[in-house]
């Protein structure tokens, strides 16, 4: 006679009354699982992009101006390395592909050089007798810059994306300089293409007083500055432009943390350095007090208030006519970190919510279409045990509900459809093990022989068939990205489930009632 521990039967209903509270949550109101008491709180499945709405945004990374930012940094690297050495030059700047300098003395080819190995290991220094120097790139070289940079753009978008607080966006690289970005449930589109069109690179700068009015407004700035224009407007609709020393008293790197605060009931945002940005501020705020001192997002000026005090804390303030909004913004870009190049918006879609229900209504009338089938034929070809079976479905779609929202997995319209695909190899098992039986029964076999046999050996088909998709479905969910990942993961579930509910499941409530009936033949 076929003997099932107790302890198994405890441990399966534990997990079938665990699948099927976690998988309730999903299908009611948020209000009827905020009511009830903490311990039975569960997570909801969250719905995908063509289910739910939102936004589909394709961003290109700037690869150019990730050239050009290097080369840039390279001539003020060169212009520091022969001021150490003492070198004298001339025409010192960066082409499109490489920075070049001419030597006032071609006999300091070797100086020159030995100086500027250390800068880079990654460029090739070239020096010609006349005196010129080239520092160029690899293409090598050039491709795994961009790829840093690609890779880089990536993290902050998605910590920029998750300060906003979207639920499963899908922030992932598509193509060679490429991001895409899906965020289910976005009402307000503006707001993130502004917050990942800012490289929200922040510096600070000494104001420069020497130069006039008139220089500013012609755009000649004094050797060693620059004319940078005002974040907003005037009222004349015009940028007011000031004059700032091109040497970075502290950058925005050194920044740890930035948070909306109010000071007089004026928004503002609040910041604070790590200890060498915080070394850096106490300095040039101890040597410049009275002066006045340029706040700069993305080569704008955002603030440019006069240092009163010496400020040794770390920490400071950055004013200039915020509203709650704008700062609520800023500092979620300071915290979020800049990004390496600018994103340039390539496409942009928006899926409202008409559509998504459209989409949930459709899904999931063709699930319970599906089920209701196969819920029939179950039980007009097998009888009692087809309810048996349609049982196990029922547990199969909690399981696979459950875990998704357990993990945070995202369902979207081919997730349905990998649903749907999962309880037909759930309800396969099933067949499988009852066609054996009937097999058994006619080979003279009575039930109880007939039902352990029949599961012992249609379990090897079983395993067999549900391994080869399963590994069908890790490498679509490996090769493949967005609706295919979706179908993977539901499908891939799915399958894991029916292993639990298809076989362990059946097999107690067949041998359950086998004990209570006590039948001379099976009702099959």
């Amino acid at each position: 006679m076929i003997q099932i521990q107790r302890w198994k039967i405890i441990l399966v209903a534990l997990l079938c009354a665990w699948g099927l509270l976690y998988a309730i949550p999903s299908f009611v109101p948020r209000t009827v699982t905020d009511s009830l008491p903490r311990w039975l709180h569960a997570d909801r499945i969250n719905l995908g992009l063509d289910l739910q709405g939102g936004s589909h945004l394709l961003l290109e990374v700037d690869t150019r101006a990730v050239k050009h930012d290097r080369l840039a940094n390279l001539v003020d690297d060169v212009r520091v390395a022969f001021r150490n050495q003492r070198l004298t030059y001339t025409d010192l700047g960066a082409d499109a592909e490489a920075v070049s300098v001419r030597l006032r003395d071609p006999n300091d080819r070797e100086k020159a050089q030995t100086a500027l190995r250390g800068l880079d290991p990654n460029a090739t220094v070239t020096v010609s007798p006349e005196g010129v120097v080239r520092m160029t790139y690899t293409e090598k070289a050039w491709d795994d810059r961009y790829t840093a940079a690609i890779q880089q753009s990536l993290e902050i978008v998605r910590r920029r994306i998750d300060e906003t607080g979207t639920k499963e966006p899908t922030i992932v690289r598509h193509g060679k300089d490429r991001i895409l970005v899906q965020l289910p449930g976005v009402d307000d589109p503006e707001r993130i293409k502004r917050l990942l069109g800012t490289t929200a690179k922040m510096t600070f700068h000494l104001v420069d007083t020497r130069a006039s009015q008139a220089d500013i407004e012609s755009n000649r700035a004094p050797a060693g500055s620059m004319i940078v224009e005002n974040d907003r407007p005037g009222p004349d609709g015009r940028r007011e432009k000031m004059a700032v020393q091109r040497r970075i008293a502290v950058s925005g790197e050194n920044l740890t943390d930035a948070q909306p605060n109010f000071n007089n009931g004026e928004a503002v945002v609040s910041f604070r350095f790590d200890a060498i940005g915080a070394r850096k501020f106490g300095e040039v705020t101890t040597e410049n007090v009275n002066k006045p001192f340029a706040i700069l997002l993305d080569n704008r000026v955002i603030s440019a208030p006069n240092i009163r005090e010496p400020i040794l804390g770390g920490s400071g303030i950055i004013t200039g006519g915020f509203t709650v909004q704008s700062a609520n913004e800023l500092a979620l870009l300071l915290r979020a970190g800049a990004l390496p190049a600018p994103l340039k918006v390539l496409e942009e879609r928006t899926v409202g919510p008409d559509l998504g229900s459209d989409s949930i209504r459709a899904g999931t009338i063709a699930v319970a279409i599906g089920y209701a089938l196969i819920a029939i034929l179950m039980v007009v070809g097998y009888g009692l045990f087809g309810i048996f079976a349609n049982i196990t479905l029922i547990l199969n779609i909690a399981f696979t509900i459950a875990i998704m929202a357990g993990i945070g997995a995202t369902l979207t319209l081919p997730g349905l459809a990998g649903m749907v695909l999962g309880l037909a190899m759930s309800v396969d098992a099933n067949v499988l093990i009852y066609e054996r039986m009937r097999e058994e029964e006619r080979q003279g076999r009575s039930p109880f022989p007939a039902v352990d046999v029949s599961f012992s050996r249609a379990y090897v088909t079983i395993l067999d068939s549900n391994l080869t998709t399963l590994i069908a479905a890790l490498f679509l969910y490996a090769l493949g990205s967005g609706p295919v990942r979706g179908f993977a993961v539901t499908l891939g579930i799915g399958i894991a489930c029916s292993m639990l509910t298809a076989v362990t499941v059946t097999r107690m409530l067949v041998v359950g009632w086998l004990k209570w009936a006590k039948p001379k033949t099976l009702p099959i």
